[in-house]
């Protein structure tokens, strides 16, 4: 018994003397870009034919064309019309190919918005004050498509609601769309008169200024939609066959590939159901070609729910319609074929169509809905084949003709790699590994997947950082990070960097945690969102609180929950309904009332508060005031266009009214977030809250420079 004793003893010494023995991460690896638990690899560009990859050298940052099976590498350079670059300088449209000068396509004293050159490189379409133009590049002739242009009447510009929502913010408010034939141009015109007004008062100058947006809040009417065709060289507008006084939305068109036809995507304003009619371009006749209902709501996505075939008589579709996102194969007068994909998981993105040999290659959450693997599934459904590997999440790129892939893969302990198989998932040959050489030698916050039971049958998943020198004896104040919003998980078995490592460093549990309709749970669990916003989400956040507070590492009255957006509206609820479980609080720019943001998002969800006046109420934070307990700390921007600070106003001045203690950030022209010269208080005063909040001790003079 000595001789195990004095064993055990020894063993423990070793083990105390190795963790002594490794570093902990800096200041400067943390926050300063010091090398530390991984490296830098060569970044991947994409294909320039289906056996080179093209990569970015991190040293010389030239570009290479590398052998698939060689490896060799040979200095690359993009063709001269991949390699187009336009920009608008002094209100003006330039266009540069390559190195060459810069050539002026446009001298007007008003500014170009969005120009965007044609299939075929000749002319460069734009809007300029509303109107739809294109320049041709070589003559520079101008031509003007529409001129009824007002700010109220947009053409080839989308009005906000529609930026924001449906064709979403990446286009810049960009509503027109090439033909792929370069012979017409389709465009969306927006009636804004009857949408109303809402203020935006900005407080530089002497007098401030108002910045008016016609922003439609759940109830309200919508702006009027046309769809318009117009050929590129001028000529009278063909209007699709719709009725713009309908209360309708319209989605983002697809062209077919031989430009005959437009697919419009056309939906209710109760968004229980879609349709796909073939618009063509000619005329403005219509033809239904799919149409899909359901109880709760249907997406109206943006991010490609329609895959036209090269073979002119197939698309392949995206929908949840079973509770599940698959891909199904229809003729293109929308007969049904086969569905691709069927099951109790999700695809995500189509990659690749190998259209000769019948194949499809996809990504989707099928082995953990935590991840992303690839597949490829034959025509008639058959033959679905993991291509990826290991307990990984993946992100591929594809060669042009589907022979090879380059995936991109890591989880919550493992570095990103980068490997390169060929299209039976093979593996050719190993890319990279941005793991450190020095790894074994850190001590660091180890990040686990684990799930929380909920009493209704739901383990939700979850992402937990462990402080560095974590103990179970002794006990940890909590961050908790959510988003929450419909559909919007952010739990993934991905490595997480190192951002989180200076709490991990300074004793703080950090968490993430997804809900039962975060979208891991499929459409089947979204749909239990309908009507009531804020009542499941704040159900199983609860249920984490508990979880964790049970726990005898955690510090059962240090419970801070974090978030921004749909997040800084949970935040708030947490505070206030919630607020039996969650100690502190800190909300970015959060709804705090859903009368208060934007029809289309809200009354996907809600449906009108006319119509559901109960659900408005019981998810308002507004309503759980008088429960507000805690601290909770609210920041928002003055000139958020989203969500107005009218939402925060609101609150605070209930809070007020109830005699109740926060705090409030104000960030003078920030938008949705708040940046530049800005970021460093914002930064500051969260490590100010969470040092006085959690750890009870002032912020280190360092992190404050």
């Amino acid at each position: 018994m000595k001789k195990i004793l004095l064993t055990c003893l020894a063993m423990s010494l070793f083990i105390i003397k190795s963790e002594a023995q490794l570093k902990k991460l800096s200041q400067q690896q943390i926050f300063g870009g010091q090398p530390s638990l991984t490296k830098s690899i060569n970044i991947v560009n994409g294909w320039s034919d289906d056996n080179h990859y093209i990569e970015m050298d991190t040293k010389d940052h030239n570009l290479y064309a590398v052998d698939v099976k060689s490896g060799q590498r040979t200095p690359y350079t993009p063709p001269p019309k991949s390699n187009v670059n336009l920009s608008v300088k002094n209100n003006d449209v330039y266009i540069q190919y390559g190195q060459d000068e810069a050539k002026r396509l446009t001298n007007d004293k008003d500014e170009e918005k969005n120009p965007t050159l044609s299939p075929d490189g000749k002319h460069v379409a734009f809007t300029r004050n509303n109107d739809l133009y294109s320049v041709d590049v070589e003559t520079g002739k101008e031509i003007r498509y529409t001129n009824d242009g007002t700010d109220v009447i947009y053409n080839g510009w989308s009005s906000w609601v529609y930026y924001e929502e449906i064709l979403g913010r990446f286009t810049n408010y960009k509503a027109f769309w090439w033909s792929p034939d370069s012979k017409n141009i389709a465009f969306m015109r927006f009636d804004d008169t009857k949408v109303p007004m809402f203020p935006i008062n900005g407080s530089t100058g002497q007098h401030g200024y108002t910045e008016k947006t016609r922003y439609p809040k759940a109830g309200d009417p919508n702006p009027e939609v046309k769809v318009g065709f117009v050929p590129v060289i001028g000529g009278s507008i063909v209007w699709a066959d719709f009725n713009e006084k309908d209360d309708q939305y319209f989605g983002t068109p697809y062209w077919s590939f031989d430009g005959r036809n437009l697919m419009v995507q056309w939906m209710n304003r109760g968004q229980d159901n879609l349709k796909f009619y073939s618009v063509n371009p000619t005329n403005g006749s219509k033809k239904e070609i799919y149409d899909e209902k359901q109880s709760s709501w249907v997406d109206l996505d943006y991010d490609g729910r329609i895959e036209y075939l090269e073979d002119k008589k197939h698309y392949i579709l995206k929908s949840d319609k079973t509770g599940w996102a698959h891909f199904y194969l229809y003729t293109l007068d929308g007969k049904l074929v086969n569905p691709l994909t069927s099951g109790k998981w999700q695809v995500t993105n189509l990659v690749h169509v190998d259209e000769k040999n019948k194949v499809v290659y996809f990504m989707a959450r099928k082995e953990a809905s935590t991840r992303t693997d690839f597949y490829s599934v034959s025509y008639n459904g058959k033959n679905l084949k993991r291509l990826s590997f290991g307990d990984y999440s993946h992100q591929v790129m594809m060669s042009p003709n589907g022979s090879y892939f380059i995936t991109s893969y890591s989880n919550v302990s493992t570095p990103t790699k980068r490997t390169l198989l060929n299209n039976k998932g093979k593996i050719i040959k190993e890319l990279g590994d941005t793991k450190s050489d020095d790894f074994a030698q850190f001590n660091y916050g180890k990040t686990e997947m684990i799930t929380i039971p909920t009493d209704d049958g739901y383990n939700l998943p979850a992402v937990i950082t462990y402080p560095t020198d974590f103990d179970q004896n002794k006990k940890y104040p909590v961050v908790m990070s959510i988003y929450g919003g419909p559909n919007a998980g952010n739990v993934t078995n991905t490595w997480k960097g190192i951002g989180g490592q200076w709490w991990a460093n300074e004793g703080i549990i950090q968490i993430s945690v997804d809900h039962r309709a975060s979208g891991q749970f499929g459409k089947e669990g979204v749909a239990l969102m309908h009507r009531n916003l804020g009542k499941w989400e704040m159900q199983d956040y609860t249920t984490a609180a508990r979880w964790l507070k049970a726990k005898s590492w955690v510090d059962n009255k240090k419970l801070l929950i974090t978030g921004h957006s749909y997040g800084g509206y949970m935040t708030c609820l947490a505070l206030t309904k919630g607020a039996d479980d969650f100690d502190f609080g800190y909300a970015g720019a959060p709804v705090t009332s859903w009368e208060l943001y934007d029809s289309h998002y809200t009354e996907r969800f809600m449906d009108t508060p006319k119509e559901n006046p109960e659900g408005y109420k019981n998810g308002s934070v507004l309503t759980y005031v008088n429960n507000y307990k805690g601290l909770l700390r609210i920041m928002h921007g003055d000139m958020d266009d989203n969500v107005h600070m009218q939402n925060t106003i609101q609150l605070i001045d209930k809070l007020q009214n109830a005699n109740k203690h926060f705090e409030l950030m104000i960030y003078p022209g920030g938008r949705h977030g708040w940046g530049g010269v800005k970021s460093a208080h914002d930064k500051a005063e969260r490590f100010r809250f969470y040092y006085q909040n959690l750890l009870n001790k002032p912020v280190p003079e360092e992190l404050l420079k």
